[in-house]
């Protein structure tokens, strides 16, 4: 059996460590001024940029046998389709997984977008497909659809990109989205029809993703949890008569042993104020199910690092010292590696690996974790495909 592992471009900036907080590299970290201090190090001008700094890790991924990479999308970073092309020229196996929204771009569009990416760069990009997760944030981009709608707007929106994908003529009236004898006109037609990663937990997200996800892409969780979420998106795929694949987004601290690797952990989490275990533990309004099922395994009263240690070698405090998913890995190169095949045996075919920093840290899980990896596709398949 072979697995796809893909690494994380942090196009939101980063600190140095888990354990400190400054000094913070690219130009887009929130909390400080950063982008006055432009840099490879964000310590003034030194006539590199945050594109040299995430070429960088770009690289390192490509060449420690990453198939490539997430590029994310927060309202504090730059547009993941922008940075995709900019990273095509400076790669040449880096496969893009481009994270967006349905609701925000017309489907038609998407279509000569991705196409158009695809031609230019060999066919190496890759949807991430997330619908949202309501409250605030989803106000920032002006979307005011219910939770449910999104997931039906997602929907339609992937029936007409898939439908004018090769050459149509596609006519499709839908509650969202009506289109009227559409389709891409060649060369773009001929292109790779992208793979697409679908992220979402609630029942309208499983029902979306059984449709047209080619990797149902989950947040890690407690094992027990991820079986029985696997079953339930793989039992509504074969009602399709399609088959699914399951993928996971974990982040990871790997160390020589186990005792360094929570001694990172333990470092970054004494760093923290109450003000930021507070907030932890009281976040803002959200409707994402997801983001639901993470905070469910958080204890009333956190009082050390160990309190959030919910299984061997899985932390759920992930987002205190960087934002983003709650739980991860921490462990030695071994531990680490076993818990990725455990995983691998409930289901997973694909990882979405990060570490901090995303430039040491791509060489150091490239060279010590993914060798150890009884599934992991070896480097010469990996660039066979890029």
């Amino acid at each position: 059996m072979t697995i796809d592992v893909f690494w994380r471009i942090p196009t939101h900036g980063e600190p140095s460590s888990h354990r400190n907080r400054t000094p913070h590299r690219g130009d887009w970290f929130p909390g400080d001024d950063t982008k006055a201090k432009s840099g490879s190090v964000g310590s003034g001008s030194d006539g590199a940029n945050y594109i040299d700094y995430i070429a960088e890790i770009a690289h390192a991924a490509e060449i420690s046998g990453f198939q490539g990479g997430l590029i994310p999308s927060f309202p504090m970073t730059d547009e993941p389709w922008v940075i995709s092309s900019l990273l095509a020229r400076e790669t040449s196996t880096f496969r893009f997984m481009i994270p967006f929204q349905p609701g925000f771009l017309n489907p038609v569009v998407a279509a000569r977008m991705t196409a158009s990416l695809q031609r230019a760069t060999g066919g190496r990009a890759l949807y991430n497909i997330i619908t949202g997760g309501g409250g605030p944030a989803q106000l920032w981009w002006g979307d005011s659809a219910s939770h449910d709608d999104r997931y039906g707007r997602t929907t339609e929106f992937l029936d007409v990109l898939k439908g004018v994908w090769n050459g149509g003529p596609f006519s499709y009236h839908g509650k969202f989205y009506q289109v009227e004898d559409a389709g891409l006109a060649d060369p773009l037609s001929k292109e790779e029809y992208p793979e697409i990663y679908f992220s979402g937990s609630s029942d309208a997200a499983l029902a979306s993703a059984s449709k047209h996800a080619d990797y149902y892409l989950t947040w890690l969780e407690p094992f027990d949890q991820l079986r029985e979420k696997f079953d339930r998106v793989k039992a509504r795929t074969q009602i399709l008569g399609r088959k699914i694949k399951c993928a996971i987004r974990v982040d990871i601290v790997a160390r020589p042993t186990e005792e360094e690797a929570w001694a990172e952990i333990e470092k970054g989490f004494n760093g923290l104020s109450r003000e930021a275990l507070d907030k932890f533990q009281n976040p803002d309004g959200s409707d994402s199910v997801g983001a639901a099922r993470q905070r469910g395994n958080r204890p009333a009263t956190i009082n050390s690092y160990k309190d959030l240690i919910i299984e061997p070698n899985v932390w759920s405090g992930f987002s205190l010292l960087r934002g983003g998913q709650t739980n991860g890995i921490v462990g030695s190169y071994e531990q680490v590696a076993e818990r990725l095949d455990e995983l691998v045996a409930l289901g997973a075919d694909a990882f979405i690996l990060a570490s901090t920093p995303h430039l040491e840290e791509a060489y150091r899980v490239g060279e010590e974790v993914l060798p150890l990896l009884r599934g992991k596709t070896d480097t010469a398949i990996l660039r066979a495909v890029g």
